[in-house]
């Protein structure tokens, strides 16, 4: 069996986790924004094309 090593994150180096967080906030937003469109266009095609 191979050595494996556990992984330390709080001490990992590279790790941007501002960056992280401001993309994983960026990708809500847009989910949020998006879905929000959808529902706004599906509902004036129920009205309107009806």
């Amino acid at each position: 069996m191979s050595d494996h090593n556990e992984i330390v994150y709080s001490t990992a180096d590279g790790m941007d986790y501002p960056a992280h967080e401001g993309t994983y906030k960026a990708f809500i937003k847009m989910g949020t924004i998006g879905t929000a469109a959808v529902i706004t266009i599906v509902s004036l095609m129920a009205i309107f094309l009806t």
